[in-house]
C-alpha cells in the first residue's frame, strides 16, 4: 500500500531523512522508533504530502502531493504538536467530515469514548482548549472516519491513563487498518503492532517483524491493597480508573499500560501491601502475570 524509494529530506545543510527505501504492505502496523531528530515526524510529513522531498511515495499508487485530496481521504493522522487552529470545535468538525467524506456523530462517539464531551466545548476554539483536549479530538477525527490508514505521531502524548485505555482499545478494533505509530516508548504499543522500524539519523536501522507482542487490545484486572491512606497515591489510582474499596483497589489497565502502571506502582513500594494483575483479555487463558505472593519481588528495589 505504501511504497518508498529513495526518499531524502533536507533542511539547509542537515539531512534529515537520507535515502529511504520501504515497503509497507495493506494492512501492516509498524511502530516507527528513534530519537528525537531520527526523522519520524519529517517521514510523516512526506507521506502526507507536505514536504518536498527526492526520491518517491506512493500510497495506494498515488502520489501525496499530486493526489494529496485523495491520499488524505485514505490516511487518519494524529501529529504530535497540536495545530494552532482558531476554528471553533464543531466547525472544524463538520470540515473534516466534508473533506474525509466522514460523519461528526462517528467523530463525536471517539470523542466520547476518549472521555471528551464535544457538545459542552462545540463553541470553544481548538487552540483554547487544553493539551489532554485537543489530543482527544485529534484522535476522534483521526478515527471516527472511514479511513483505511493511520499514521500516529506519538499519540498517546497528554492522555489520562484511562484515556490511553480507550485509544489502545480503539487502535485494536482497527485491526485491519493499515498503521504507523510513532513512540519513544516500545512498550506500550508493543500489542498494537507487527512490525518495527527504526530510524537512526535519517536512516533505516532496524526492520523486522514482531511475533511475540500479545494479543491486540488485551486487558488485566489489577488489584492491590494499601497499606495506609495517601491522599497523593489516591489521586493517581482514581486517574488510573482504580477504585477504592477502603485499603483496596480495583479496576483494569490495558495491556500496552501495564509496564508503566507497574513504574506507578514501583514508586509507591513503601505503601502497597498488595498486587495480583490477572490477563482477562478474550479467549486468552487466565493466566496471571502478577500474584500477591510475587509482590516482594517486584518491589525488590525500594
Amino acid at each position: 500500500m505504501i511504497t518508498l524509494k529513495g526518499v531524502a529530506k533536507t533542511f539547509g545543510a542537515a539531512r534529515i531523512l537520507d535515502d529511504i527505501d520501504l515497503e509497507i504492505p495493506a494492512g501492516q502496523r509498524i511502530a516507527l522508533i528513534g530519537s528525537n531528530g531520527a526523522g519520524k515526524t519529517t517521514l510523516f510529513r512526506c507521506l502526507l504530502g507536505e514536504y518536498v522531498h527526492e526520491g518517491r511515495v506512493t500510497i495506494d499508487g498515488r502520489d501525496p502531493r499530486r493526489d494529496r485530496t485523495e491520499v488524505l481521504r485514505l490516511v487518519g493522522f494524529v501529529p504530535q504538536i497540536a495545530p494552532r487552529l482558531e476554528m471553533p470545535v464543531a466547525a472544524l468538525m463538520r470540515y473534516v467530515a466534508d473533506v474525509s467524506r466522514g460523519d461528526v456523530a462517528d467523530m463525536g462517539a471517539v470523542a466520547e469514548r476518549m472521555g471528551l464531551d464535544v457538545d459542552q466545548i462545540a463553541r470553544r476554539p481548538f487552540v483554547r482548549l487544553s493539551g489532554g483536549m485537543k489530543q482527544k479530538l485529534l484522535i476522534a477525527l483521526a478515527l471516527g472516519r472511514p479511513t483505511r490508514m493511520l499514521i500516529l505521531d506519538e499519540p498517546a502524548a497528554n492522555l489520562d491513563p484511562a484515556a490511553r485505555a480507550s485509544l489502545f482499545d480503539l487502535l485494536a478494533e482497527r485491526a485491519d487498518a493499515t498503521m504507523i505509530i510513532s513512540s519513544h516508548r516500545i512498550d506500550e504499543i508493543a500489542a498494537l503492532v507487527n512490525r518495527v522500524i527504526e530510524l537512526e539519523r535519517g536512516r533505516i536501522v532496524l526492520d523486522d517483524t514482531v511475533t511475540d507482542v500479545g494479543a491486540l487490545g488485551s486487558v488485566f484486572e489489577v488489584a492491590l491493597e494499601t497499606a495506609r491512606e495517601e491522599a497523593s497515591f489516591a489521586r493517581a489510582a482514581a486517574d488510573w480508573g482504580l477504585v477504592r474499596d477502603a485499603d483496596r483497589w480495583s479496576g483494569s489497565i490495558a495491556g500496552p499500560d501495564r509496564l508503566r502502571f507497574l513504574g506507578f506502582v514501583a514508586r509507591h513500594a513503601g505503601l502497597v501491601r498488595s498486587l495480583a494483575m490477572d490477563d482477562r483479555t478474550p479467549a486468552a487463558p487466565d493466566a496471571s502475570i502478577a500474584r500477591e505472593d510475587a509482590h516482594d519481588g517486584l518491589l525488590a528495589d525500594r
